[in-house]
């Protein structure tokens, strides 16, 4: 992201990152998005917030929210602006859960190539973010004490995890044993870059699974864990959540302790 930034902002003090110069840039983006559509000319005001798909909306989204947050930096912490301009971004509607049935996963595991689908799994068996999977290494592990940890500088949340391993995540380390002296998961020799990758796509091709992304593999992880009857102060410790906020988003697959209160009525 920050990449694609740097081709329209490198010639530019941050004082001369106005908000119109930052909504230049959004509809260049868009216009990046907007497939079969008349291409969006320098100049142009910027798309209304009615004219864009929700997909180029949270896309755009993205490139917005981190030029505000570089901006509000420089302003509050680093003090190198003396305003930031206000940065609005589209707004976008709420989106449902995206999981897996069980059958759908197998289906999908069964379509991966054999190192991925390792990943796949040992995903769906800890909730362990991309990241955190791609990036294990043998000395995180404790398969004596069924554990893992992650730590602060590889958390989301900066924070050291640890992630209690059950039996599917050890027998998914236990046959990745010998294969690397440092990395758990890797390809060929070498540490596996990206889960999300071409192969990824084609299994779910494969599998008929669509509208899938590599991390809905933790919000399948979570909400197994709900609709089996794990409290959610337990999957907000469990999953390294900072707020139960985050977690009440699975609350809705649950209520198993509503039921004897249906009858009621």
């Amino acid at each position: 992201m920050l990449r694609w930034l740097d081709q329209h902002f490198r010639d530019k003090l941050l004082s001369q990152i106005t908000r119109t110069e930052v909504q230049r840039v959004a509809t260049i983006k868009c216009q990046e998005k907007l497939v079969g559509r008349r291409p969006f000319k320098d100049g142009d005001p910027p798309p209304e917030h009615g004219t864009v798909k929700t997909t180029e909306k949270a896309t755009v989204n993205r490139y917005l929210a981190l030029v505000r947050a570089i901006l509000n930096k420089a302003e509050g912490e680093w003090e190198w602006i003396t305003r930031s301009p206000k940065i609005t971004l589209f707004k976008e509607p709420t989106r449902r859960i995206r999981w897996l049935t069980q059958d759908e996963a197998a289906r999908l595991i069964g379509a991966l190539p054999p190192h991925l689908a390792s990943m796949a799994r040992f995903s769906l068996a800890t909730g362990l973010r991309e990241t955190n999977v791609t990036q294990l290494e043998w000395s995180q592990t404790d398969m004596q004490r069924k554990m893992a940890w992650i730590h602060p500088d590889q958390s989301k949340v900066k924070k050291a995890l640890a992630i209690p391993l059950n039996t599917t995540a050890i027998e998914i380390l236990r046959n990745q044993v010998g294969q690397h002296p440092r990395f758990v998961f890797t390809f060929r020799g070498s540490p596996v870059l990206r889960a999300n990758n071409s192969a990824w796509r084609n299994g779910l091709k494969k599998a008929g699974i669509e509208d899938f992304r590599w991390h809905d593999l933790r919000h399948t992880w979570a909400s197994w864990h709900v609709q089996n009857g794990t409290p959610l102060n337990v999957l907000q410790e469990l999953g390294g959540w900072e707020s139960v906020e985050m977690v009440r988003r699975y609350a809705h697959l649950g209520g198993q302790h509503l039921a004897k209160y249906a009858e009621l009525v």
